[in-house]
């Protein structure tokens, strides 16, 4: 007679193993135990059929991404000898290597201390305040007075292309619009000051431009200084007698620029776990985003073509043209949003509309649960 003192819930599950050639793993069984387990058993985790292999996998990649995060949290300082022959230089490294330490305290971590917390607090009110910025220069004033310097710009006099931009003498700029471009003058300032520290910081400065968050932020800001070289540069080619054409090209293009400016909300991610977490959610649910996918696309073109057929040899609809008009309404039909714009007369169309609702709810709902609880795993 043997005894094992081993994890009672895993050993099961190798029995089922050895018995029926089949590895599954538990939901309420945690992945490290029974990792070790397999160790101890020699069994490979290949032999894991493949939903069981992919959570697996995936909380395994949780449990590392925690470990790492602690590491770095807890990363031992740089230890001194005074004795040994390079002692100026050690000192100056360990001083250097305290200083970043300390700045990557302040722009990584919110919760080391207060400096980390005075950052954090600065970042969110700066994205705050560009946020609501934003919202007050598309005020009906400011798109009237921009629309007028435009236009003064393409009489041949100085224009204003964006109200972003500083007023100059013969501008068209009032005392609001010029407050706009201070403010966002200064909030573009401290998010490039925020830029340099967080680039300054990292240990992989190839790693750290690659990251998504980081993209977003260079997203952000250069539409700031390239409006800046834009607008100056169409000011040379007015003074130059410049064709209109090129000015409206100019315009457009500045209009584009401004409207990125709306990626600046999504800074707050560096800041709030919960954004972090859906961003995580959303990167590891890539397979359930496709099955919702697929599965309205396939309604959709099942319900948009008998619809149309329906209302146009029934009721003689005029709001069902034609088939692509239906997909519209059958959009908007199966993710409940029903903005009436499109509705169906005859009793058998309003069938398949009732059709499509209920199956939108249904096909909805399935990966729906799938990511939940995704969510709450990674939270």
């Amino acid at each position: 007679e043997f005894f094992f003192d081993r994890h009672p819930g895993a050993f099961g599950t190798i029995l089922t193993f050895l018995r029926a050639g089949k590895l599954r793993l538990l939901r309420e069984m945690c992945a490290l135990s029974f990792q070790e387990e397999l160790l101890y058993w020699g069994v490979a985790e290949d032999r894991l059929d493949g939903c069981c292999k992919r959570r697996y996998l995936q909380k395994i990649e949780e449990f590392a991404d925690v470990v790492e995060r602690a590491e770095d949290d807890d990363e031992p300082p740089s230890s001194e000898d005074p004795c040994s022959e390079d002692a100026a230089e050690g000192e100056g490294e360990g001083r250097l290597g305290r200083c970043m330490r300390r700045l990557r305290d302040m722009v990584e971590r919110p919760h080391s201390g207060l400096p980390g917390k005075v950052f954090a607090c600065l970042s969110v009110l700066f994205v705050t305040v560009t946020a609501i910025n934003l919202s007050i220069s598309t005020l009906p004033s400011l798109r009237e007075e921009e629309e007028q310097g435009t236009a003064h710009g393409l009489d041949g006099g100085t224009t204003d292309l964006s109200p972003d931009l500083p007023p100059s003498p013969q501008g068209r700029c009032s005392q609001m619009c010029h407050n706009v471009f201070i403010v966002e003058s200064v909030c573009v300032g401290w998010f490039s000051l925020e830029f340099l520290l967080r680039l300054i910081q990292a240990p992989s400065k190839f790693a750290f431009l690659r990251s998504p968050l980081t993209l977003i932020d260079m997203v952000a800001i250069l539409p700031y200084y390239i409006t800046l070289l834009v607008d100056g540069a169409s000011a040379g080619r007015r003074k130059s007698g410049a064709g209109n054409s090129y000015l409206d090209k100019v315009g457009l293009v500045l209009r584009v620029l401004r409207a990125l400016r709306i990626l600046y909300v999504m800074r707050l991610a560096r800041h709030s776990l919960g954004l972090q977490t859906l961003g995580l959610t959303a990167r590891r649910c890539t397979r359930e985003f496709g099955l919702l996918l697929l599965f309205l696309c396939v309604a959709i073109a099942l319900f948009a073509p008998l619809l149309y057929v329906i209302e146009n040899e029934m009721a003689d609809s005029p709001e069902f043209t034609s088939i692509p008009a239906c997909y519209w309404w059958a959009v908007i039909t199966m993710t409940t949003v029903g903005y009436g714009d499109m509705v169906p007369r005859s009793t058998p169309g309003q069938v398949v509309a009732l059709s499509s609702i209920l199956s939108g709810i249904l096909l909805m709902a399935f990966p729906v649960t799938s990511i939940f609880h995704t969510f709450s795993r990674s939270y």
